[in-house]
């Protein structure tokens, strides 16, 4: 179904991005772009989107295009008003975030990142996740009913991070709490309130965090925190400020998008009446993920800036405009993908840009897959006769691309 709001003419398109049709199913008037010739220019963000796979993936990588801005020009330079004074305790921290920065810092600060997030070091959590999830459905097993977006897609992820951090379990309400206030930043006609409250989380983390890492500095642990303190005194030149605006990324990135794939996937599977059990135990696993991950992302829109005046795909851009990529279109690109809109867990070569690509490639890539490769299985093999007890409803906040609850029955 298309949504109300979608007017194509040419290759401008007038489309609300809260319109509750498209927010509860866009892959119509992504199909609907698409044909009607793309990229395209998106009259309510005011800026060029792409939703061919090849494009998307090719912008990703494309060291002309990147995350920020203002290290190769000014706002003068570009026209643009100067930051609002009440943002800026948020602000401060974004500026700092692996997914805000170009290189050289970026090199710099993933590289002691990635030392918690290569393959090897994310699979010794394999044995963590599998108990987790086994706790978790231990809690609500009887009940029979449940909303398993709450029971079980959210905590798996926000308790594995805060575990890698060395943060106490019991302070996931709070991590919880402070990581939606911040990432609802994000989505499209944010208001006022949704800026003060994002602030006082912002404000209220940074405060937890610098306690903690104080904390850490005198005792050290096997975690996170620890290796990253630890990296700076060995001359690494991580500031106190950049160690602090990483592990708030590591949590509200690692843990929005992986309970949007843990919820998303879990309605596809049912949906399709999907055996992962018969998929794990054909050595399927990988593909069951990927597929997943392809079929509905839990990240639709991600944008880049020209960092210089430049051309790509027909179209030229000035420095410092913005350019969107679609990475949920991208995923169904018929031209990619064949059957694009089939629910395929079996499905080979799979080449789904949900994660990224470049240098932004998302670094908890191996963490995200593991407990989807993980959990889900566990999930499936404890409620055989699991099943929808209503149709699920999608949050409207796009870009991002998640589930409101997944009520479920056994």
């Amino acid at each position: 179904m298309l949504p109300p709001t979608l007017h194509i003419t040419g290759r401008r398109v007038s489309l609300d991005p809260r319109d509750q049709v498209f927010v509860q199913d866009p892959y119509p008037a992504y199909g609907a772009i698409r044909a009607g010739g793309a990229p395209f220019w998106w009259e309510q963000y005011g800026h060029w989107c792409f939703v061919g796979h090849a494009e998307v993936t090719a912008l990703l990588k494309d060291r002309r295009f990147g995350r920020q801005i203002l290290h190769v020009t000014t706002r003068a330079a570009l026209g643009w008003p100067e930051p609002e004074p009440h943002l800026e305790p948020y602000a401060a921290v974004e500026r700092d975030t692996l997914l805000a920065l170009e290189p050289p810092d970026h090199t710099r600060i993933r590289t002691l990142v990635n030392r918690a997030f290569v393959s090897r070091q994310v699979e010794r959590l394999r044995p963590r996740i599998s108990a987790l999830a086994h706790e978790l459905i231990d809690r609500f097993d009887s009940r029979g009913e449940i909303d398993l977006l709450d029971a079980f897609a959210t905590p798996i992820p926000v308790i594995v991070i805060a575990e890698l951090l060395g943060v106490p379990a019991e302070r996931t309400p709070d991590l919880l709490d402070w990581s939606h206030a911040m990432v609802a930043m994000h989505q499209f006609r944010r208001s006022r309130a949704i800026e003060d409250e994002a602030v006082r989380a912002t404000q209220d983390f940074v405060a937890f965090l610098r306690g903690y890492v104080h904390e850490r500095r005198g005792r050290p642990a096997d975690d996170l925190i620890s290796t990253l303190i630890a990296a700076e005194s060995a001359g690494d030149r991580l500031s106190e400020d950049e160690l602090i605006s990483t592990c708030i990324q590591v949590l509200n990135a690692g843990h929005e998008a992986t309970v949007h794939a843990i919820g998303n996937g879990v309605k596809a599977l049912l949906e399709h009446a999907t055996d992962v059990c018969g998929l794990v135990g054909a050595g399927g696993a990988d593909a069951f993920v990927e597929e997943v991950l392809r079929y509905d992302a839990p990240l639709h829109l991600f944008k880049r800036y020209a960092m210089e005046d430049c051309e790509a795909f027909g179209l030229s851009f000035r420095q410092g405009q913005e350019v969107g990529l679609l990475l949920g279109a991208a995923n169904r690109d018929p031209a990619r993908f064949e059957q694009a809109d089939r629910f395929d867990p079996a499905r080979t070569g799979n080449a789904q840009v949900s994660l990224g690509a470049g240098i932004h490639f998302c670094i908890g890539a191996p963490l995200a897959r593991l407990e989807l490769e993980v959990a889900l299985p566990v999930l499936f093999e404890r409620l055989p006769g699991l099943k929808l007890a209503s149709a699920p409803v999608y949050r409207d906040t796009y870009h991002f691309h998640g589930l409101e609850r997944l009520d479920v029955t056994w």
